[in-house]
């Protein structure tokens, strides 16, 4: 089986958005060992629309749309699917009870176009939206299968998931199975080389590394004709990676860094403070989105100024005329502070250079200190980041989760 993703908006032409949609549909494709050949971006014009519709339809045999489905004029991706189908559209009873209920419990004035989005294909199988207003749908052909989803990827994503990929499965010979072992703490060359003959010896499953946003994600996939041979070859590769790379795997769940920090917290039973400075909240951000952090999170403070570091985090004022705001000694008071201002049992405190400006030869633009404390130790940390501004805060924020998760793992 082959696919085509076509993204459909206007907005992505322009760079406006993003096209996340399409990585994210690719890599999940890949692990059910379908075949993306073709990734098409198509404004919101029905002759170009419907154009690169038929040359999908000619060269896939299946058809991922997203986008187009909203309440709009230009919002033309069903109607013009429905021409290609020669298919009349027809209103969907349930979609358009559902819409109305959206609007009643939000308590808003529904707008009566809203109602265009109840509209499907005739025959096609409808794709309940639990995220918003549009449903999606997939229609079949002798030939094809076109699958249309909404373009917000907090929609899209859910609907692929909980709707879509069980149709998808339907059509595999065998079973594809994949998990990803997720690592922090080691570069994605050096995990290439570590696992070098473990990569070069691979036929099934497969491994493949990729670098994401100072993590290393490893996702390993196995097709056969029966799922319990497929999880059983899944756990043998992970055997053979984690003698190798062990160390730093933090998770072979959904999870992300932060979750899996906020879950040993709780199993621990401690407590976080976070005390930030160039990061400005990122870190506490990154934290505070897991569900259950309330058990685990105390405090936080955005200590920008040396006044704040002062005023909140008991940093001393010939530590700051001395060292400067950005050194390891302002980096180990503002832990200091938190310790004792918040009684903690892990802390968190960052403060660096973030750039563009502010930087010279002796601390340049990149430079961040990060402090950890736990069990009694603090530890502190002089990293070196490069990139723009919000590259460099990012890297800062991973590396404070990382820090301190390879103090309490």
């Amino acid at each position: 089986m082959t696919a085509e993703i076509i993204a459909i908006g206007t907005e992505l032409l322009l760079g406006d958005i993003l096209n996340t949609n399409a990585q994210y549909l690719s890599r999940q494709l890949a692990d059910m060992g379908i075949s993306v050949y073709y990734q098409s971006v198509v404004g919101d014009n029905v002759d170009r629309l419907e154009k690169t519709i038929q040359n999908a339809m000619n060269r896939s045999s299946i058809i991922i749309t997203t986008g187009g489905l909203g309440p709009t004029t230009d919002d033309l991706s069903k109607e013009t699917i429905a021409k290609v189908l020669d298919l009349p559209l027809e209103e969907h009873e349930e979609s358009k009870q559902r819409i109305i209920d959206i609007f009643n419990k939000m308590g808003k004035q529904m707008s009566s176009n809203n109602l265009k989005q109840a509209f499907i294909p005739k025959g096609a199988i409808v794709l309940d939206n639990d995220n918003g207003t549009a449903p999606g749908f997939i229609a079949k052909t002798e030939n094809n299968i076109i699958i249309v989803l909404p373009g917000p990827p907090n929609e899209m994503v859910p609907m692929f998931e909980d709707k879509v990929k069980k149709e998808l499965n339907k059509l595999n010979e065998g079973v594809i199975y994949s998990e990803t072992l997720k690592l922090c703490g080691i570069g994605e060359s050096k995990v290439a080389q570590l696992l070098e003959d473990v990569i070069e010896n691979q036929s099934n499953p497969t491994i493949a590394p990729y670098a994401k946003n100072g993590e290393v994600h490893l996702r390993i996939t196995a097709k056969t004709s029966d799922e319990t041979v497929a999880i059983k070859l899944i756990n043998e590769m992970k055997e053979k990676v984690s003698n190798v790379v062990g160390e730093y795997i933090y998770t072979s769940d959904d999870k992300t860094l932060e979750e899996t920090l906020v879950s040993i917290l709780q199993e621990k039973d401690l407590t976080l403070s976070i005390a930030e400075s160039c990061t400005g909240g990122l870190l506490s951000g990154r934290i505070i989105n897991c569900s259950g952090v309330s058990s685990v999170y105390k405090e936080g403070f955005i200590t920008y100024s040396n006044e704040a570091k002062k005023k909140y985090l008991d940093v001393r004022e010939d530590t700051l005329d001395k060292y400067g705001a950005v050194s390891e000694e302002t980096a180990r008071e503002m832990v200091e502070g938190l310790i004792n201002n918040c009684k903690t049992s892990t802390a968190i405190a960052v403060t660096g250079i973030a750039g563009p400006t502010g930087g010279d030869e002796d601390k340049p633009v990149g430079l961040v200190y990060i402090g950890v404390y736990y069990n009694g130790n603090i530890t502190v940390k002089r990293c070196n980041f490069s990139g723009n501004r919000q590259k460099i805060r990012d890297r800062a924020v991973v590396e404070g989760l990382i820090m301190l998760w390879n103090e309490v793992k």
